[in-house]
């Protein structure tokens, strides 16, 4: 955006000071000659002449003073605005070193709290913030674009293979590569789904929880069963407020990483749904295996699927938990993972409460 070149703030501050001194001095002088020629003083004579020879008198030392003030003034402006402006001069410099890709510059203003310190401490935070969403991402893309070289790298072998020995059975080949392409388009969709939830391109409705929760265990009933997994639904009407897709994503998730991350047998997972003074509460908790806190503090990153907790057949494309993360914030909530006792985990989202009675 073009703008004309003007006045920069230092010196608009110093004739702005400078302007008030001068005004001041000459409201000063005004009422010292008011004083003088106006009001009677008690034991003084005024002879004739008195108002002329006043006059003749005040204006140099009217001149000098006035002049005095107007060096004193911009001098002593300039000077202060200097100083008043300094700590802006650090933001600024920082805010250039961060638009030229250095992220890891902090301004760390020193002194006592003031306007400047709490715009210089909300800058470094939100650079903190920033170089961690960048790194963060560059390690998404690197870890994207490893996932899905690979099952690219194997088709590529099967084909080779193929073109090779023409007596190959064509039909483990053509099994085999249904395989791959699938959990190709399986981690395309999903990683077009964790772009779709992190810019918030959806339409928020009236959700209910419970009835997310209900239609993910129903779907997945048969996924439990098959790894002799237990599934409990409990808990109250749980309004809030979103893309009914996108909860339904994140209900099913959750469910699905439940079951397949639990025990060899035996297992149980318990799903619930409650409310909140101000917020609704989704709760999935299984058993399983005890965990580290430092597996559980990388779960929720992509492609982080804790690598024994996975089995062989069902390991996903590892961003069930990234796209809950993302899903969550999306819809201004939380996401909490806490190690249960006895092995497992207890992974808690919380929403916003959707009033009953507002209107849809």
């Amino acid at each position: 955006m073009g703008r004309r070149p003007g006045l920069s703030v230092r010196l608009k501050l110093t004739l702005s000071y400078t302007g008030f001194v001068m005004v001041a001095g000459a409201l000063m002088l005004v009422a010292g000659w008011w004083f003088l020629t106006r009001v009677k003083h008690v034991g003084l004579v005024f002879e004739p002449g008195y108002s002329l020879s006043v006059v003749r008198d005040f204006a140099p030392i009217a001149s000098t003073t006035m002049l005095f003030l107007l060096v004193f003034g911009l001098v002593g402006g300039w000077f202060l605005a200097g100083r008043m402006l300094a700590p802006l001069n650090r933001i600024t410099h920082a805010t250039r070193t961060a638009a030229n890709g250095s992220l890891s510059h902090r301004i760390q203003l020193p002194g006592r709290e003031d306007e400047f310190r709490e715009l210089a401490d909300a800058f470094d935070t939100m650079l903190v913030r920033l170089e961690s969403h960048v790194a963060e991402q560059r390690r998404f893309a690197a870890n994207a674009s490893h996932e899905l070289r690979t099952p690219l790298a194997i088709s590529k072998s099967l084909i080779d293979v193929a073109r090779t020995d023409p007596h190959h059975d064509t039909g483990e080949l053509v099994e085999r590569l249904h395989t791959v392409n699938t959990r190709a388009i399986d981690l395309t969709e999903a990683l077009l789904l964790l772009s779709r939830a992190e810019q918030r391109a959806f339409t928020r409705e009236h959700v209910d929880l419970s009835l997310m929760a209900e239609e993910a265990t129903e779907t997945l009933l048969p996924l439990a069963e098959k790894h002799g997994v237990t599934l409990e639904t409990s808990g109250d009407i749980a309004l809030t407020s979103g893309s009914p897709t996108l909860l339904l994503q994140l209900t099913t998730n959750l469910v699905q990483n439940a079951i397949v991350h639990n025990l060899p047998e035996g297992g149980h997972v318990w799903v619930h749904t409650g409310i909140r003074p101000h917020t609704v509460v989704f709760t999935v908790e299984n058993t399983g295996e005890q965990l580290t806190p430092h597996l559980l503090s990388t779960l929720t990153e992509p492609f982080q699927r804790g690598t024994e907790r996975v089995h062989t057949d069902h390991a996903g494309v590892g961003l069930g938990l990234a796209i809950v993360k993302t899903i969550t914030q999306a819809h201004d909530g939380t996401l909490t993972l806490t190690p249960r006792p006895t092995g497992g985990i207890r992974i808690t989202v919380e929403l916003p409460a959707a009033s009953p009675y507002a209107a849809r």
